[in-house]
């Protein structure tokens, strides 16, 4: 507002010849103009721009009660310990003393006390004889346990040692009867190996006392091809004759089996 009033101070002045006159007018409107042009501009400005609200702000309180503080304990007074009043001490009355009747009972207690230990240590002999004698029929129950075991033992070892010897002499009666000496596998017969025949052949014979096969056989079934080596083979064989008494004897009816197979 005061720049709007700066160029009517001239108009005040004493006035001037016509043509400084106009010139200051022009001046003058053109400020008034120019005031005039900014001064729509702010009045616009603040009328497009709406006033803003106050922001409201909105303040919460709380309430805490607390309580009040916990008065302090009384101080406990100390207890007074009294010291009790020793008691009177009378003086020890000293029983009275018969000189006569105390020797004899001094006498009797040590007899007393003597009798008891001798009967205690009786006691106790009786007791370590008593363990003693436990201890003594356990062991010699001990012993004679461990003496039956034994006398078993033995008895069962004599006992299987007779059974093996028993036995070896039933297996040397069993060999002395007639044991091979030698024995030769027949031939395997041409045709039948050209044939691929397999087959069993048995034979029975009799031993002699000279150990030699007497009378040999074909027992059951066998291949024709089969029965002439087979015989011839068994003619072969050599035994140790069976001794009976002392004696050789023929055994009847040795059987034999050949078996024939190609490989």
């Amino acid at each position: 507002m005061t720049a709007a009033l700066l160029p009517v101070m001239p108009l005040l002045r004493a006035p001037r010849p016509a043509r400084g006159w106009c010139r200051n007018a022009g001046a003058a409107l053109g400020a008034l103009v120019l005031h005039g042009l900014v001064l729509v501009g702010l009045l616009g400005q603040w009328q497009s721009s709406p006033a803003q609200e106050p922001e409201v702000r909105t303040l919460t309180t709380q309430l805490i009660s607390l309580a009040p503080p916990a008065a302090p304990a009384p101080p406990v007074p100390e207890p007074v310990v009294v010291a009790p009043e020793p008691a009177p001490i009378k003086p020890a009355l000293a029983p009275p003393v018969e000189p006569r009747v105390q020797p004899q009972q001094l006498e009797q207690a040590a007899l007393a006390r003597q009798r008891v230990a001798e009967r205690e240590q009786k006691q106790k002999q009786e007791r370590q004889a008593q363990e003693q004698q436990r201890l003594d029929k356990q062991r010699r129950a001990a012993e004679q346990l461990a003496q039956q075991q034994a006398q078993q033992r033995l008895a069962e070892q004599q006992a299987q040692a007779a059974e093996r010897a028993r036995q070896a002499e039933a297996a040397a009666a069993a060999s002395r009867q007639y044991l091979p000496i030698a024995k030769e596998a027949p031939d395997y017969p041409d045709r039948a190996l050209d044939k691929g025949i397999e087959g069993d052949c048995s034979v029975t014979y009799t031993v002699t006392p000279q150990g030699r096969v007497a009378d040999p056989q074909v027992a059951g079934d066998c291949h024709p091809l089969f029965v002439r080596p087979s015989l011839a083979a068994a003619k072969t064989f050599r035994y140790q004759p069976r001794i009976v008494a002392g004696q050789a004897v023929a055994v009847v009816g040795v059987k034999n089996t050949f078996h024939y197979r190609i490989e």
